[in-house]
């Protein structure tokens, strides 16, 4: 069962990363100073379909292109979805909530690959090279 906890040491395990955090204590991942994950403010396109509010509990990370993202969507828990501001966008969000039916590695995985497509290439060969020893 993974939490926002296990994000923020996973995201910060990864080098050259860093944290900022909006006054409303919504954290934003970043490598050398690019985004790849970040808690969403409220927003008209993510609304609860129960209640009809705009979610306050929503998390985005890149994925590595429109590919990636069919294939992430495509996961039958359904965990994963977007929105029409990110069509088009190498992106997929997730609700906080939901990361609970995650474990730890699928949220390392997804992390990882986010972070992937932000980091300078000489830094995640170097790292990638390091996991593979």
């Amino acid at each position: 069962m993974a939490t926002l906890g296990d994000l923020d040491e996973l995201a910060l395990a990864l080098p050259e990363t860093s944290k900022e955090v909006s006054d409303d204590g919504r954290p934003t991942y970043l490598v050398h100073g690019k985004m790849f994950c970040f808690h969403r403010g409220r927003r008209a396109d993510a609304v609860d379909p129960e209640t009809g509010e705009r979610m306050a509990d929503v998390l985005m990370f890149r994925v590595d292109g429109a590919e990636a993202k069919e294939l992430v969507l495509a996961d039958p828990r359904k965990l994963f979805f977007t929105t029409p501001h990110f069509n088009g966008y190498p992106a997929v969000l997730i609700r906080i909530p939901d990361l609970a039916q995650l474990d730890v590695a699928e949220l390392r995985e997804t992390v990882v690959e986010a972070w992937l497509t932000r980091a300078q290439k000489r830094v995640a060969k170097a790292w990638l090279s390091s996991e593979t020893d």
